[in-house]
Parts: structure tokens; sequence; C-alpha cells
């Protein structure tokens, strides 16, 4: 058998500075020592997985359409650095599959043959992106919540400067015109 393994953190601060990706590939690789697995590439990847427009994902999928046959698996250790989006999953599965490759995660292992299986699949597909939603809608509340109190959210625009009230929340100060001539 012979694999691809996709790596991915969700930004470039992670990618430089935090360790995920080189324990991704040390836990990936040690997988295909163990079972006998030849590693044909790496692929690293610091986008979102909310969508499959990302860069290291296309050029993965160009290299499969010219070299179709010569990769059995794609490995990831959870499913949530496959996709945050169940629907367009489901999609790429099937792309994956037309092209011979069999979509893995190692730590969340299924047998796609088997039909109970896939109630599983949507499950682990499901839960990253309910994830991302609540996040969002948490996010949206908290600032409109804060904005409903007065505080500002942004940088402050020119002539403003942002300082902290009684409250600890930040307000929005007119500071005086200084110009240099």
């Amino acid at each position: 058998m012979i694999a691809d393994l996709y790596i991915r953190v969700s930004t470039d601060e992670q990618a430089d500075k935090g360790y995920s990706q080189r324990n991704q590939e040390e836990v990936l690789r040690r997988y295909c020592d163990n079972n006998k697995i030849i590693v044909r590439d790496v692929i690293r990847e610091d986008y979102s997985a909310k969508t499959f427009n990302r860069p290291g994902w296309n050029n993965f999928l160009a290299h499969l359409k010219k070299e179709k046959g010569k990769v059995d698996l794609l490995l990831f250790t959870k499913w949530d650095r496959f996709s945050r989006n169940a629907g367009d999953a489901y999609q790429m599965i099937s792309t994956l599959r037309k092209f011979g490759v069999d979509p893995q995660a190692i730590e969340q292992p299924l047998d796609l043959s088997i039909p109970e299986n896939k109630m599983m699949l949507a499950f682990y597909l499901a839960a990253p992106e309910v994830e991302n939603d609540r996040r969002s809608l948490n996010v949206f509340f908290g600032m409109r919540r804060a904005k409903k109190e007065g505080r500002w959210m942004a940088s402050a625009p020119f002539g403003y400067k942002i300082k902290r009230g009684k409250t600890e929340q930040n307000i929005l100060l007119l500071t005086p015109k200084k110009v240099k001539l």
C-alpha cells in the first residue's frame, strides 16, 4: 500500500510556532511504519477546513489527476483535519474514490464498505462543522452584547484613541488634533 499524508492546521501561526504539524506527521509516519505502508508524499496545509479551496489540497488533487493509480490511501489523524464541512467532505470522499484513493483518519478509522460505519462518518464530519458554527454564533452574540454596552470593538479611527473605562471596557476618546507643518 502507498499513502500520501495530509497534515493540516488552521493558521500560519500554528504552522510556524506550533507543534501540531510535526506531531501529526510523527503519528502518521509511525502508523505507516507499523502497518508497512509506503509514504509517497506529505501535504502540509495551514488553511481552514471550512472548504476544500486550499492551496496544498488543490496541488494534491492536481497530482492525483496526473498520477492516477499511484497512491492507495490518503491518511490524516482525524476527520476534522480533512474537513469541517460535512457536505463538501462527502463530495471530496467521492472524488478521491474515483481516483482510487481511500481517505482514512487513523485515530478515527472507518471501513466505509460497512454500511453502519457511514453513520459514524456522518458524526465525525458533522461534529467539527457544528463546533465551528457554535463558535461563530458565540463570537457574534458576544460582539453584539459588547456594542450594546458601549464597548468599541475595532481599532480606533484617525483622531481617536481607545482607553479602558472604569468597568475595564474599551471606550473611544477624541484626541486633540496635532498637525506638524
